[in-house]
């Protein structure tokens, strides 16, 4: 029987967002490998993507092919990315439960406890260590969904020029 994660992230809903999630990151890399100190950003919806980068609306549809493409190869490490926002979450909320833990816990003395402060910097950075590896196995099991199914790309559209120029690729399943 499913577990109750495995029924809500099958809502095709929440597995469409996960598919664009997935794309968005193999489409990054793709033109990561490509384009040296370029730098991205994405965001899904369960209809589309977007990517915010000093790049073309060519580069963006050339890399979105090949990163499905690649996916439908079984390349689904693609599907996770090391600059995830999942992996800031992860992060944060470890060191802010660790920080937690040693000010939040302690007997009150009436006023801050500044002799803790290392310790809570320490328990801080921690969580933060150890949130990283975490985001990631969060985005390959929960945020992101490496298996594309038939999604499909139905087109790259460039949405705003200028100093950032934004780009979206509306998908289709």
């Amino acid at each position: 029987m499913p577990s109750v994660l495995d029924r809500v992230l099958s809502v095709p809903l929440i597995n469409r967002v996960r598919r664009n999630h997935a794309l968005e990151h193999a489409t990054i890399h793709v033109l990561s490998g490509r384009l040296r100190n370029v730098s991205l950003v994405g965001r899904s919806t369960a209809n589309c993507f977007y990517l915010y980068g000093n790049i073309t609306v060519e580069q963006v549809s050339e890399a979105v092919d090949e990163a499905l493409a690649r996916l439908r190869n079984g390349e689904r490490e693609l599907a996770v990315h090391p600059g995830c926002g999942t992996n800031l979450v992860a992060s944060s909320s470890l060191g802010g439960l660790a920080a937690f833990s040693v000010l939040g816990l302690a007997p009150r003395r009436g006023r801050f406890d500044f002799d803790r402060l290392p310790l809570a910097i320490g328990a801080i950075m921690l969580g933060v260590i150890l949130g990283q590896p975490l985001g990631m196995r969060l985005q390959a099991s929960v945020t992101t969904n490496g298996d594309p199914g038939d999604l499909r790309v139905r087109g790259v559209t460039q949405i705003a020029e200028g100093r950032v120029p934004a780009f979206r690729v509306d998908t289709a399943s």
